[in-house]
C-alpha cells in the first residue's frame, strides 16, 4: 500500500479557491490580494514543488533510516495508530517551527513564508525550497517510536491541508474553537509583525501546544495585525525571496572581525549580528508607518506576465507527470529552466528597466527547451505546434508591449525606529 500523494490531489481545489478568494475579496473591496503578491507567493510554492523532485528523498530515507531502529512494531491498519501519529506529527511540527524562528539560519528559510506583506490563501503555498535540509530531524522521534512510513506521510500531506484554510483574512474568529485548535485568526497573529505578536502561535493544527508552552497571543481588536518581516523583501523575485536570508547570514559572517563571530552567527538567536558589523553595516528596518511594497506596470505587462507564469506552471505539471522516468541530470537542468523562468517573469511584475531583451532570451530558452524535449520524445507533436504557435505570439506580445518600456526609480526603505526583534 503506498501513502496517496494529497497535496497534487488537492491543488486543483487550493488554487480554485485562491482565484475566488481574490475574487470575493475585490468584490466586497477588501484588496487584500494583490495580483503582484498572489504570483510571487504562487511561485514560491512552484518552486518548491520543482525542487521537492530532487530534494524530497531526503526526508523519507532520513525517516525509512531511523525506522529500522523503532521500538515498536505499529500496524498502519490500526486506528489509534492514525490518530496518535496525527497528534505526534502536530507535536513535532510545534517544535520544528518554533526552532526555525528562533535560530538564524533556520529562520534564513522559514523566513520565506514569512516575507508577503499581504495574508490570503496564496501565502499558504509560499514555502522555502531549503527548509528539507533539517525539517526532517524533528520527524525523527516518531520514526524511532514505529509511526510506519505510510502513515507519517499520509498525516504530513493532511496537516499541509489542514493549514491551508488558515492563511485568510475573511474568517473571523471562532469561539471555543480558538482554544484547541488553530484558526485563521490564531495564525494571523503568527504572521505579525508587531511587537505584541512576534513569535507566537507556532501550533499547526492544535493551539493547545502554544498554550502549554508559553507561545500563544490572541489577536487583538485594538492591535491590527501588520504582516511581513521587519526587514522587508521588497522584490517579487521568487529565486532572490529563497536566497536573500543565507546571502544576508554570509555577508554579516564574511565581515566579522571574530573567527568565533563568523561561525556562531549562523547558530545565533534570530536577528543576531556581531557588534562590529551591526556597527559598520547597519541595516534598515520596517518602520512604523511603512508602506507595502508595491510596484505598478502597466496593465498590459501584468497580464502578460500573469498569463505566462500559467503558461510556465502548465508546462510544469506536464513535466511533474514524465519526471519518474528522467535520469537525475535531466531532471536538475528541468528544474533550474522552470526556477529561472519564474525568476524571468518576477522582472516585469518590478517594472525593471528595459525588460524586452531578457523576455525575449526567456521565450528562446523556452524554446530550446521544448525541441530538447521532442528530440527526447517527451512531447507529442501537437503540444510541440501548440507551444510553438504561443511562442510566436508571446514573442509578438512582447515586442509590442515592451519595446518602449523603462523602469520606474523605487523610494528607498527608510530608516526608523521597529516594533520587535529582527523578523
Amino acid at each position: 500500500m503506498e501513502a496517496p500523494d494529497i497535496i497534487s490531489i488537492v491543488i486543483p481545489l487550493w488554487l480554485t479557491l485562491i482565484a475566488g478568494e481574490f475574487a470575493y475579496g475585490h468584490w466586497r473591496g477588501h484588496h487584500w490580494s494583490r495580483l503582484n503578491d498572489v504570483i510571487n507567493s504562487l511561485s514560491l510554492g512552484s518552486i518548491y514543488t520543482m525542487t521537492s523532485v530532487l530534494t524530497k528523498v531526503v526526508g523519507l530515507v532520513t525517516y525509512l533510516f531511523f525506522y529500522e531502529y523503532a521500538a515498536f512494531n505499529l500496524a498502519d491498519n490500526n486506528l489509534w495508530v492514525w490518530l496518535l501519529a496525527f497528534v505526534l506529527y502536530d507535536f513535532c511540527y510545534y517544535w520544528n517551527h518554533r526552532l526555525v524562528h528562533e535560530v538564524n539560519v533556520l529562520w534564513a528559510s522559514h523566513s520565506v513564508h514569512h516575507q508577503s506583506e499581504d495574508y490570503n490563501l496564496s501565502t499558504a503555498l509560499r514555502q522555502s525550497s531549503s527548509s528539507f535540509m533539517t525539517s526532517w530531524i524533528f520527524y525523527v522521534p516518531m520514526a524511532l517510536l514505529g509511526i510506519p512510513p505510510l502513515v507519517f506521510l499520509a498525516i504530513g500531506g493532511l496537516s499541509a491541508v489542514y493549514q491551508f484554510w488558515i492563511h485568510t483574512r475573511h474568517i473571523p474568529k471562532l469561539g471555543w474553537l480558538e482554544k484547541i485548535i488553530v484558526t485563521p485568526s490564531s495564525h494571523r497573529v503568527h504572521h505579525g509583525s508587531n511587537a505584541v505578536y512576534m513569535d507566537r502561535n507556532y501550533g499547526g493544527v492544535f493551539i493547545i501546544w502554544d498554550r502549554l508552552f508559553g507561545s500563544y497571543q490572541a489577536e487583538l481588536d485594538d492591535d491590527p495585525v501588520r504582516y511581513g518581516i521587519s526587514r522587508p523583501l521588497r522584490s517579487w523575485n521568487p529565486l532572490w525571496a529563497n536566497l536573500i536570508g543565507y546571502v544576508e547570514l554570509a555577508q554579516d559572517a564574511y565581515r566579522a572581525a571574530r573567527w568565533q563571530d563568523k561561525f556562531s552567527i549562523w547558530f545565533r538567536q534570530t536577528g543576531w549580528r556581531p557588534a562590529d558589523v551591526e556597527a559598520r553595516y547597519p541595516r534598515a528596518k520596517r518602520p512604523l508607518n511603512y508602506q507595502n511594497f508595491d510596484v505598478k506596470p502597466s496593465r498590459a505587462i501584468s497580464v502578460y506576465a500573469a498569463v505566462h507564469y500559467l503558461f510556465n506552471s502548465l508546462m510544469g505539471l506536464a513535466y511533474l507527470s514524465i519526471v519518474d522516468d528522467q535520469s537525475v541530470l535531466f531532471n536538475i537542468a528541468m528544474v533550474a529552466m522552470f526556477v529561472l523562468q519564474l525568476a524571468l517573469i518576477s522582472r516585469l511584475f518590478e517594472h525593471k528597466p528595459h525588460p524586452l531583451p531578457l523576455e525575449l532570451l526567456r521565450l528562446l530558452a523556452i524554446l530550446l527547451s521544448v525541441f530538447i524535449c521532442q528530440n527526447l520524445g517527451l512531447l507529442p507533436i501537437g503540444a510541440t505546434a501548440t507551444t510553438l504557435i504561443g511562442l510566436l505570439l508571446s514573442a509578438a506580445m512582447a515586442l509590442k508591449i515592451l519595446r518602449h518600456e523603462s523602469g520606474p526609480q523605487l523610494q528607498p526603505l527608510m530608516t526608523a525606529t521597529a516594533e520587535g526583534r529582527d523578523h
